[in-house]
């Protein structure tokens, strides 16, 4: 059924509440479940229609009236999962929606036979490149069907994913592409789509159909290709044209907030999402990794027990159980529990990416390595997979390796400070200092999370006897700490203080000198240093009195500079 005709502007409500309840209805007939609950969830969020606005029935041919009663009894056999008894009664079925059931139940049959063949290997990590069986045959098939323009919107969309599943990308971006303008509304065509899609170049390069489903899938797009702002505009944008009230739309705005760190605001709207839908199991993974990273201990387990009551045997769960565990530094527990949601699902990217970072915490590089490996193999966008690999390669103290890992997490994550710091790290042990400047600066730059890239460019320049670049580092890294008042919070702040004191002590700026040496007394590593260095000052000053002047030193050309003021702490107290 060609449905193109169907698309429409999100000024008519109605229009789209028809079309999402006719997809539902088109996708139930086929099986195609995860479609027909994102569909549901989208029309829920809408209001009801009229009654005198009901959608149109879908057209009823001959042949699927021949075909009735077989598709009746084997619709009632696929929803059993009896997959070969309900391809075996479609055989000679001639209507289209009987060929895409012959065709699924053969696809379906040979993934649950591929995944019973996967159950009693020793784990995840020991599992081979079991395939499934019936791919080829069925591409076969497909692609003859392909040459003469004898499949629709469904069909086409089951030939994407046969070629997806035999690493036939290229062509397999082409044959969802033509699913997606064969029937726009079918989100599982379009979410597979996401899926090949590596960057933006290739996203503006494909020919897509012009309808309001385009919108969600560039939203979701922008998303895995970390554009986060342009992500946030378009669910915006979504919010305002009449889908408010979707839970699907807010927990894609948590996600993306999630991905920018933003857990504060990731926080509410998983809080918000949960009163809505208090038995939703999608994304709370997800949930559970930010109450992870703010240490909330009684809610990580709280989440758990109540996802354990919904549903034990769901891969999210088991993947809030593993980090809870995590928390509690039961390391072992962890893993098992990473390792119970991949044999629910080999294709978990975060179970496997979680997993890596039990390894790495039980010391166990080679799985780490191996775990992280598989997380890219799933999806290649996972900088957190590539980011693990680095660090897994730093233990290694392999620093090549570390390089080109460290390289690939900062072009998926180029505004990402800790990237930058990492790659820094690692071109310092390779001694290409330019390089590392470089890295250090534009984290940064780019507001650097964890507050270490102008220290760490300080201790280079300091290594490298730059001492004028050195103090301007040290300048800016004080100011920067004392001005968000976290200055007692950072141990580092002494080691800037000593730096800053003997620096000004030695080019004779000495109300700058015991400037410093009064802050070092506030820091127990440095106290002593502080006092030994007033002493001086004091004796110095007794011999002769020397005007302290404004202090400014340019930096050299490896890192760019902003101009400052001679070091001022006296509005800030510690």
């Amino acid at each position: 059924m060609k449905m193109a005709a169907l698309c429409t502007e999100f000024g008519n409500l109605v229009q789209i509440k028809k079309q999402l309840l006719t997809v539902i209805s088109l996708c139930r007939e086929r099986g195609l479940v995860h479609s027909v609950k994102w569909a549901s969830e989208l029309a829920f969020a809408l209001d009801p229609l009229p009654k005198d606005e009901s959608p149109p029935s879908p057209p009823f041919t001959e042949e699927d009236a021949q075909d009735l009663d077989a598709l009746a009894l084997a619709k009632s056999y696929f929803d059993l999962k009896e997959y070969d008894r309900a391809a075996y009664f479609l055989q000679g079925c001639r209507s289209q929606k009987a060929y895409f059931l012959y065709m699924y139940s053969r696809y379906l049959s040979g993934e649950k036979k591929k995944d019973d063949e996967t159950v009693d290997s020793l784990g995840p990590l020991e599992k081979g490149q079991v395939r499934n069986e019936a791919l080829r045959e069925l591409r076969v098939e497909l692609s003859k069907k392909h040459g003469v323009g004898e499949l629709d919107g469904f069909t086409l969309y089951l030939y994407g994913v046969v070629l997806r599943k035999l690493d036939l990308l290229k062509e397999a971006v082409d044959v969802f592409v033509e699913a997606t303008h064969a029937l726009p509304l079918h989100w599982g065509a379009w979410l597979e789509l996401c899926n090949l899609v590596t960057n933006i170049e290739m996203l503006k390069s494909l020919s897509l159909p012009d309808c309001w489903i385009k919108d969600f899938f560039m939203a979701h797009m922008y998303t895995e290709l970390q554009m986060i702002k342009e992500a946030l505009q378009k669910y915006q944008s979504l919010i305002k044209a009449g889908f408010s009230k979707s839970t699907y739309i807010i927990s894609q705005i948590a996600v993306a907030y999630h991905n920018i760190r933003d857990i504060d605001q990731a926080l509410a709207l998983f809080n918000e999402l949960r009163e809505q839908d208090p038995y939703r199991i999608e994304n709370m993974d997800t949930f559970s990794n930010l109450l992870y990273v703010k240490s909330m201990k009684p809610e990580l387990s709280y989440l758990a027990h109540n996802l354990v009551e919904i549903d034990k045997y769901r891969v999210e769960t088991c993947c809030v159980i593993g980090n809870y565990y995590s928390l509690r530094s039961q390391h072992e527990k962890a893993a098992l529990y990473f390792q119970r949601a991949l044999k629910l699902n080999p294709r978990c990217l975060g179970a496997w990416t979680l997993m890596g970072h039990e390894y790495m915490e039980m010391k166990n590089t080679s799985a780490a390595i191996q775990a992280y490996r598989h997380a890219i193999e799933v999806n290649k966008r996972d900088y957190r997979a590539w980011y693990g690999l680095g660090q897994t390669y730093e233990i290694l103290k392999m620093p090549f390796y570390c390089l080109y890992y460290y390289r690939k997490a900062h072009q998926l994550r180029p505004n990402d400070s800790r990237m930058l710091v990492a790659l820094g790290e690692s071109y310092e042990k390779l001694s290409q200092q330019v390089e590392a400047k470089k890295c250090y600066w534009r984290a940064y730059s780019v507001g650097d999370v964890e507050k270490m890239a102008l220290l760490k460019l300080a201790k280079l320049h300091e290594q490298l006897n730059e001492s004028d670049d050195a103090a301007q580092c040290y300048i800016i890294y004080i100011q920067d700490i004392y001005a968000c008042g976290e200055q007692l919070e950072h141990d580092e702040v002494s080691t800037a203080l000593r730096y800053l004191g003997q620096y000004y002590f030695k080019n004779k700026f000495y109300d700058e000198a015991s400037l410093c040496a009064q802050r070092c007394c506030d820091y127990n590593d440095a106290r002593e240093e502080g006092k030994a260095l007033l002493r001086q000052i004091s004796q110095v000053r007794d011999q002769t009195e020397m005007p302290s002047t404004e202090f400014f030193t340019p930096l050299s050309n490896n890192t760019p500079a902003r101009r400052v003021s001679p070091l001022n702490l006296s509005s800030f107290t510690p």
